[in-house]
């Protein structure tokens, strides 16, 4: 299917400013454009300081979503976990009973300005809560670094794995050998990489964690899955703190996965004072998959002022331009 024009991509868009409920990544207002096409609503979210080439990518998923539609499911649920952000530990319970029926959860870790004391006490604090921890160090360690914290973070118990715990492939790779009891799982090595399957051709990866906008979409992501799978390596679909119409693409993108071994990183929605639509696990801990449509009320009320709507606008129509010159088109 041939990219659509431009003036169609912008005909309905929207720029919204979600509000969160404790900061993440370093905001506390989250950033989105959301598109509409004839198969639905997509989203454009890339991360403000990304430049337009990685941008570009994220527009694709959204076009994708908007224009082409999602794969088609093998399951009608996906689990997901938790996600706690670098809180004190004292916030802990508050933020994990926002994630009612999760068995899963995945810590922050590595935060600049906190202490590997901070992050024992907050992953010991889920572990009272949660039989299932997995720990994200966003690449912040270096390899000692992440070899001690890993070895201390097992003390108390095990870990179901460490997501990113260095920024580079070959400090991936030592630290998985240097702490054999613990997977190490690749996140912006995969989804930042001109080659994704470099860090598992090196060994460096036990687990995949992967996302539909950064990869350019859920067809991608599929076909990216089944490469690594060739290669043993599971995945993990997450996502990018996407409102609920990109979580509603990303679940599908996962349940049309024929193995999912991991809950996905899917409950982020959790983390927003108020989101574009009611789309969030259940008490069983799992989410429903299906097309999201926003509420034109709350997409009203979380509208972006002026500046925000003009600068998403030029920051779409670059991101577009790329994908023109590249002669992308959406796969169906």
């Amino acid at each position: 299917m041939r990219l659509p024009a431009l003036a169609d991509v912008l005909a309905d868009a929207v720029v919204l400013q979600l509000p969160m409920r404790v900061r993440f990544r370093g905001i506390t207002v989250r950033e989105a454009m959301l598109v509409r096409g004839p198969a639905g609503w997509g989203e454009f979210a890339p991360f403000v300081e990304y430049p337009d080439d990685e941008a570009a990518d994220w527009l694709l998923a959204g076009l994708e979503a908007a224009w082409a539609g999602v794969p088609a499911p093998v399951r009608e649920r996906v689990p997901v976990n938790a996600t706690v952000p670098a809180v004190p530990a004292s916030d802990v319970p508050a933020v994990v009973a926002r994630f009612a029926g999760a068995r899963t959860a995945k810590v922050k870790v590595a935060e600049r300005g906190q202490t590997l004391a901070d992050d024992l006490a907050r992953v010991d604090a889920v572990r009272a809560l949660v039989p299932h921890v997995r720990v994200d160090a966003n690449g912040g360690w270096s390899v000692d670094d992440a070899v001690t914290a890993l070895r201390a973070l097992t003390e108390n118990g095990t870990l179901e794995y460490a997501e990113q715990p260095c920024a580079t492939v070959a400090e991936l790779a030592q630290v998985r050998a240097r702490v054999p009891g613990v997977r190490v799982a690749a996140d912006e090595s995969i989804r930042r990489a001109d080659d994704p399957l470099a860090v598992v051709r090196a060994g460096a990866a036990d687990v995949a964690v992967v996302k539909v906008a950064p990869l350019g979409g859920a067809r991608r992501l599929q076909r990216l899955a089944a490469e690594l799978a060739d290669y043993g390596v599971p995945v993990v679909v997450s996502s990018a703190l996407d409102t609920a119409v990109g979580i509603g693409v990303g679940t599908s993108a996962a349940a049309a996965l024929p193995e999912l071994d991991f809950a996905c990183g899917l409950g982020t929605g959790r983390l927003f004072v108020e989101d574009v639509a009611d789309h969030g696990p259940d008490e069983s801990g799992t989410l429903v998959t299906g097309t999201v449509v926003p509420d034109w009320a709350r997409l009203r009320a979380l509208a972006a002022p002026p500046d925000r709507v003009r600068w998403w606008t030029d920051r779409l129509r670059r991101a577009h331009a790329v994908l023109e010159r590249r002669g992308v088109e959406i796969v169906v």
